[in-house]
């Protein structure tokens, strides 16, 4: 596996498990992890090959992994027994939303509740979120693999109070400041990798909360990727949040990891 990530005060890093370099030594034309993204497709460039010197991941402090993201979307319901728990039906279509940039955070966080007066119910849900490396339009699910530059883990949050109040409030409910948790980096694996058995934890204070595997998605990351490219041309950027296993209560003095196997982790600390 290899890596694309920001250090937390923006340089740009590509690493593999045995550290990272400066993405420019690497990719001397690149200023950003976006400029690389439309490569990863194919592969990075092997850092034995690169003049310049791994520094290990535990020396580092990480960023989001991208600073600037595309559009951001959100699936509801793509594992079975997540519509099980809201006594829903899952969706015979993916039931996709958007969440502004705004709400976007890096590891660490921290992510900050809103005031009681508008919401005192949030939940945090891990997820896969697959990252767009090239602009596609109308691609197949077999075509998927062609356009995704990776993937990594987030945390997403719900004010569910204000969703249980009316569902056209979805908006609202998603897109508090710090509201989505950008992983420290994304994952870019080796071609045709197999997700299926990948599993996806939220954890909440070190107590797993919930977990599924990609193979019980109603729609893999593939076919989401696919289904969206023919509603709307996707960017290098854009990040496609496939979905949670399960949603937990988050208060105040709170720790949440998202764990996604073969992927990454990523936690933060929730405040008011």
């Amino acid at each position: 596996m290899q890596y694309l990530a920001r250090s937390a005060d923006g340089r740009p890093l590509v690493g593999d498990e045995e550290g990272f370099v400066p993405l420019q030594a690497a990719y001397p034309d690149a200023s950003s992890v976006r400029d690389v993204l439309p490569r990863a497709p194919g592969g990075l460039r092997d850092l034995d090959d690169v003049p310049a010197g791994r520094m290990p991941r535990e020396n580092l402090s990480f960023g989001p992994f991208v600073g600037e993201p595309g559009k951001l979307f959100g699936i509801g319901l793509n594992y079975a027994d997540h519509a099980a728990d809201l006594s829903e039906d899952p969706p015979e279509e993916p039931a996709s939303f958007f969440k502004p940039s705004s709400a976007v955070t890096g590891p660490g966080g921290p992510i900050r509740l809103p005031p009681e007066s508008q919401s005192e119910r949030v939940t945090a849900e891990a997820e896969l979120a697959v990252v767009i490396g090239r602009t596609c339009r109308n691609v197949s699910v077999d075509e998927a693999d062609e356009v995704i530059a990776g993937f990594a883990p987030i945390i997403d949050m719900t004010a569910e109070d204000v969703l249980e109040r009316n569902p056209r409030f979805l908006t609202r409910a998603k897109s508090y400041d710090t509201f989505l948790v950008l992983g420290p980096h994304l994952a870019v694996p080796g071609p045709g990798m197999d997700l299926e058995d990948v599993e996806v934890r939220t954890v909440v204070d070190d107590a797993v909360e919930s977990r599924n595997v990609v193979a019980n998605m109603h729609f893999s990351p593939r076919e989401l990727v696919a289904f969206h490219s023919n509603v709307m041309t996707l960017e290098p950027g854009d990040v496609v949040s496939t979905g949670t296993p399960g949603a937990h209560p988050i208060d105040p003095g709170d720790r949440v990891r998202a764990e996604v196997d073969e992927v990454g982790t990523v936690a933060a600390d929730v405040v008011r």
